[in-house]
């Protein structure tokens, strides 16, 4: 097996001397897609923040063994947070204004991650004139419009209804397909874990009466790639979600 992506060590979190997270250790292999799953308020977003590096952690270590400056990493959360007075293209831009990328090439980056993520002839659009997936669909141009080495997804399609959620992953595996990148995701819902996942984490603990949460379960999902709709419908896909379950309702949720 090739060397990780990133390996976090012995992850702890305490916040206003309330322990969050204890004992997390994790390896994410190179364009690799993990899904992170648990209960509501038991510190997913947090352990997704300190692997992002946008907070330090209590104890332990974070390390992207394949990152670098010129590679910097991805967000995309639940609300798209787009900037209603720019246009599509001008929010997809963001970043590379930032970054000191300007001209042709930010305009040709621009145009390639809007038809990438399927919003062809939407570039001068505005945020007010996009559905909710199309807006999630801007957010995610924009997180990848710098080529992150590692994308981070907290909830992304937590806000949409199930039917556009649905098409949403769909179209996330094309997208990943098209532009590898390592991925972690964090998800309330186990059947999207398993579809999208390479491997599901399962994190448990009760942070608001002193038992910081960690990471439960490691289960690989084992389906074949290119997926599509169909392999909901294998056992194989059935088998791993009910491993899934079981190890959340074995944490006591």
């Amino acid at each position: 097996m090739s060397q990780p992506f990133l390996t976090a060590v012995d992850i702890g979190h305490t916040f206003h001397n309330l322990p969050v997270l204890a004992n997390i250790s994790l390896e994410i292999q190179p364009a690799g897609f993990v899904a992170l799953v648990g209960p509501s308020g038991v510190g997913k977003s947090t352990l997704l923040r300190i692997l992002a590096g946008l907070l330090r952690p209590s104890s332990g270590q974070v390390h992207m063994t394949h990152a670098t400056h010129q590679q910097p990493i991805g967000l995309v959360f639940q609300r798209d947070n787009l900037m209603p007075w720019r246009t599509v293209a001008e929010n997809v831009r963001l970043p590379l204004e930032l970054s000191g990328v300007n001209g042709r090439e930010a305009q040709h980056r621009v145009q390639e991650m809007i038809d990438l993520v399927g919003l062809t002839g939407f570039a001068q659009s505005y945020p007010r004139q996009l559905s909710g997936g199309m807006a999630q669909r801007v957010a995610l141009a924009r997180a990848l419009v710098h080529k992150p080495s590692f994308l981070l997804l907290d909830e992304p399609f937590g806000a949409l209804d199930a039917l556009t959620r649905e098409r949403m992953g769909l179209e996330l595996l094309r997208i990943w397909r098209a532009m590898p990148v390592t991925v972690f995701m964090v998800t309330h819902s186990i059947n999207e874990a398993v579809f999208l996942a390479d491997e599901v984490m399962v994190m448990g603990g009760r942070p608001a009466t002193q038992q910081p949460a960690t990471i439960t379960h490691h289960i690989p999902t084992c389906l074949p790639r290119p997926r599509d709709l169909a392999v909901q419908g294998l056992s194989a896909f059935h088998k791993c979600a009910t491993a899934v379950r079981t190890a959340i309702e074995e944490n006591g949720v």
